[in-house]
């Protein structure tokens, strides 16, 4: 199914029919990205917007599009969730011990992306903030899958086949994406295989969630790695990695304590869009 399909899909489908595979709420979501197919109208943020306060950026970047531009087409997420990460004085931060090789993206300039490998698994993605040699970033925590959904599915592993379920799934992709992935992260690759049967299934939530809720899953469905995209600039019309801005606007932002800390747990730096389903952490 193409993208343009997939839209299609999404304007025939009706409130209240009883075979759709969304709620209402839902719909909604989902018809933001029927005028996705094409990524032409679109601005692509400049350096300033993240030469600020991280909070302010983190906050800011909601519903804007994370964009990757590959030979086969345009791969692209509505960001719906961020953490801010404030530098020297956040013990979270991995700039709090200061400057090192590992961590250096961090210090700017701003609009950059530091992408580090967590937990033996998967990659996340940060974008550099505040002016060069101040330390500060926002990490993707979710998307909202816009664009390239299957290529973004076959990415996670999950192959689409209509009216089987195969015992094994992209084989040939899962060996290129481990080649560049230690062992310990196959099991998390393995993990995430399955085939859907039937057409309506690419349009449910559960389903799509599966590709971009989660800092790993957002990363790895744009195959994003820390050899590939560390220090790359997501502010150059160069760059096949970038954010812009199609002029969607958030109705409402929650704010919370960051997930998955420990240190300076209780600080609200968490953002996302309210009532939102691709949100992958609590929702209060």
């Amino acid at each position: 199914m193409t993208v343009e399909t997939y839209v299609a899909n999404l304007r025939g489908t009706t409130h209240g029919s009883g075979s759709s595979s969304y709620d209402a709420r839902s719909f909604d979501i989902c018809m933001s990205l029927a005028d996705m197919s094409s990524l032409s109208r679109v601005t692509l943020l400049k350096a300033e917007f993240f030469n600020r306060d991280p909070r302010r950026v983190a906050r800011a970047l909601l519903g804007k599009l994370l964009v990757r531009k590959t030979p086969r087409g345009i791969l692209a997420g509505r960001i719906v969730e961020t953490e801010a990460y404030l530098g020297k004085g956040d013990a979270a931060a991995h700039a709090a011990a200061g400057r090192t090789a590992r961590n250096a993206v961090l210090f700017g300039p701003p609009g950059h992306a530091y992408v580090y490998f967590v937990y033996g698994n998967h990659y996340c993605l940060n974008v550099s903030c505040l002016p060069e040699g101040v330390p500060g970033c926002v990490l993707f925590r979710a998307l909202e899958p816009v664009s390239g959904i299957e290529q973004m599915a076959e990415a996670r592993g999950i192959e689409i086949v209509w009216g089987r379920a195969p015992s094994r799934a992209c084989p040939e992709r899962s060996r290129r994406v481990q080649a560049e992935r230690s062992s310990a992260a196959s099991g998390g690759q393995g993990n995430s295989r399955f085939a859907i049967e039937k057409e309506s299934d690419l349009r449910k939530i559960s389903f799509l969630k599966k590709i971009s809720s989660g800092p790993g899953r957002m990363t790895e469905a744009l195959e994003i790695t820390r050899e590939r995209d560390n220090g790359k600039s997501l502010v150059s019309p160069r760059s096949d990695l970038r954010i812009v801005d199609e002029g969607y606007r958030v109705r409402r932002v929650m704010v919370t304590p960051r997930v998955g800390i420990v240190k300076s747990a209780k600080q609200p730096l968490r953002y996302f869009v309210a009532g939102n389903p691709f949100v992958s952490g609590k929702k209060v």
